[in-house]
């Protein structure tokens, strides 16, 4: 039973990777439109762009290494139709491939601003290496960064420009950081953890279009009138899911290609996994679409199973992580129908977790510097188990007792 990867990133990449660790002996195709075979892209915005880490070191397996699992490995390869009638692709090179079984990893692109000017040059996305590797030649002193929106991407870059000496602001269209993903105690440690470290923050600013010079944008143009001087335009306003191929092919799609707790699409020879999938969330009783690593390799865990007939994995709660200067942020699950927010540490002193609650039970946990907490709100979320929120919030019992 032949199978083909479309899409050779953190998700595509771990679902060969696991057929063939789960005794998957059937040929195997793996197809990415990158020159590069796959790769980890959350160090991207860190590492990557402050010289900390290699290509190499981005890898997720070696090179050769597909080639000794009997993978092939086609880079640098577009799929542009599939025939489910005949269970085959066609590529952009006009050849055609046929499939038993198919799974769709094409993961979720940068929304873009259409505005007056945003043909400009100089307008930066940090999806690739290659994205990553443009920013290196702008990130220096004296160097003007614009960033629009204020959500964890945005933020990363922030923190690595700011250390590579480039002068950085944030615009952003609500009235704090991290509106639609993070409490407001979380908003604000990072907002004065940035202005600490000279970010510029502009809040509920509407931004009108860009200015330009020599076909380069200068300046980002805002509603009340105002310019802001740049040399370059980073947009992190969100991500849209590459779910083109799947909607062609007439497969069921809302906001992402809908999977169900196996990865399978609507086609039951076909699955999907990553950014661009829609997929049910039972700890909450929904569905979503999520972005991140945790849910790629839960995802492709799924796929895999069902694809070599390995018993169904367990699920898992949505966790999720960033890096920004010495601060490590470490999220469990998701703020649905809170009825209380307990913070456990104070701010101040940068090590602190805010614990979302709905009935006495832990519903997501925002950890910065606090691996311990981050541990057990992810196991309160799994058991469900009631917490007092008088001893989560007293530093003094420790989490094993409270």
């Amino acid at each position: 039973m032949s199978t083909i990867i479309v899409g050779a990133g953190h998700a595509g990449g771990s679902v060969a990777a696991m057929l063939r660790q789960n005794g998957y002996a059937e040929p195997l195709t793996l197809i990415g439109e990158e020159s590069h075979p796959p790769y980890q892209r959350p160090p991207l915005s860190k590492g990557w762009l402050k010289g900390e880490i290699g290509e190499e070191g981005l890898l997720l397996r070696p090179r050769d290494w597909y080639a000794e699992a009997d993978i092939d490995l086609r880079t640098s390869t577009r799929v542009v139709q599939i025939d489910r009638a005949t269970k085959t692709l066609t590529l952009s090179s006009e050849e055609t491939l046929s499939y038993e079984t198919l799974v769709l990893a094409t993961g979720a692109r940068a929304r873009r601003l259409v505005l007056p000017g945003s043909d400009l040059g100089g307008f930066l996305e940090l999806r690739t290496i290659d994205d990553a590797e443009m920013f290196k030649a702008y990130f220096k002193p004296g160097f003007r960064l614009a960033i629009i929106g204020g959500g964890y991407v945005g933020l990363e870059v922030a923190a690595s420009a700011r250390k590579l000496g480039a002068d950085v602001d944030v615009l952003e269209r609500e009235d704090r950081l991290l509106a639609r993903v993070a409490g407001p105690v979380l908003s604000d440690f990072f907002r004065g953890v940035h202005e600490g470290h000279g970010v510029r923050f502009h809040f509920g600013v509407e931004i009108e279009g860009f200015e330009g010079l020599d076909g380069h944008v200068s300046g980002v143009r805002l509603a009340n009138g105002g310019v802001l001087h740049c040399d370059a335009v980073l947009v992190g306003i969100g991500a849209i899911p590459n779910d083109d191929l799947a909607r062609e092919a007439g497969l069921a799609c809302d906001n992402g290609v809908v999977v169900d707790g196996q990865a399978r699409t609507s086609d039951a020879d076909i699955f999907a996994v990553g950014d661009l999938t829609h997929r049910p969330m039972p700890l909450y009783g929904r569905t979503l679409r999520l972005e991140s690593v945790p849910n790629a390799l839960e995802q492709a865990r799924q796929a895999a199973a069902a694809i070599s007939g390995a018993p169904e994995p367990k699920p898992d709660t949505p966790w999720f992580w960033s890096d920004q200067y010495d601060l490590k942020l470490q999220i469990a699950g998701l703020p649905f129908d809170v009825d209380q927010v307990v913070t456990r540490g104070d701010p101040a002193g940068r090590k602190f977790a805010v614990f979302h609650l709905s009935g006495g039970r832990v519903q997501a946990v925002e950890a910065i510097n606090a691996p311990p907490e981050f541990m057990a709100g992810r196991q309160w979320l799994a058991s469900r188990r009631e917490v007092d929120p008088a001893r989560l919030a007293d530093v003094t019992i420790p989490m094993k007792e409270v």
